[in-house]
């Protein structure tokens, strides 16, 4: 089971449904919108995670995480560990560039995109803490696990947020060639 499958699974229909009115969208949607937001945040975790420093400091974040149940947390307290969590991740300028990538895919406005953002990293942090802690997971596996976390996502979207993330990170290879590409759909309802 991926962490995306368990967010959903975590947040059940009463939680996709409350995202779904936070986008304006229906839930089928708003699942593909959960889906691309927490592989960016997993992507940009996993990007951190390639060097063994960046590793070793999300392996210790994690433990702080352990005890935390953000599924029941108010939106307040989720949304400034969220700041703290993605100015971690991405930076502040990335975590900017994030959403405004994630409007584009999805054609939600990026203040909205970023408040989900902010909302989801303490849960997908929570979870992963969960799965380090129950497997006993150093800073390499941790590195190891995030790899196939972002390579589980379906062929266009983990090109897409690939390209997103190499914006953020630097890249200097997108995975999806320039010329010939399409423009990203800006409708209701995601292109992937």
């Amino acid at each position: 089971m991926t962490l995306n499958d368990e967010l959903l699974a975590q947040l059940g229909d009463p939680g996709v449904e409350q995202i779904a009115e936070l986008l304006g969208t229906d839930v089928a949607s708003a699942r593909k919108v959960i889906e691309a937001t927490s592989g960016t945040i997993i992507g940009g975790m996993a990007r951190n995670a390639e060097y063994p420093e960046g590793a070793e400091a999300l392996r210790a974040a994690l433990d702080e995480h352990l005890d935390a149940d953000p599924f029941n947390a108010d939106v307040a307290s989720l949304s400034r560990d969220g700041q703290s969590i993605l100015g971690h991740v991405l930076g502040g300028q990335g975590t900017e560039q994030a959403a405004a990538g994630l409007s584009r895919l999805a054609g939600v406005a990026p203040g909205t995109i970023l408040k989900l953002l902010l909302l989801l990293a303490p849960m997908i942090m929570s979870l992963l803490a969960n799965r380090a802690s129950s497997t006993g997971m150093d800073a390499g596996a941790l590195a190891d696990v995030l790899h196939r976390e972002q390579s589980a996502l379906p062929g266009r979207l983990g090109d897409l947020l690939d390209d997103l993330l190499d914006g953020i990170f630097g890249g200097t290879q997108p995975s999806v060639p320039q010329q010939g590409r399409a423009e990203p759909q800006r409708a209701s309802h995601p292109e992937w």
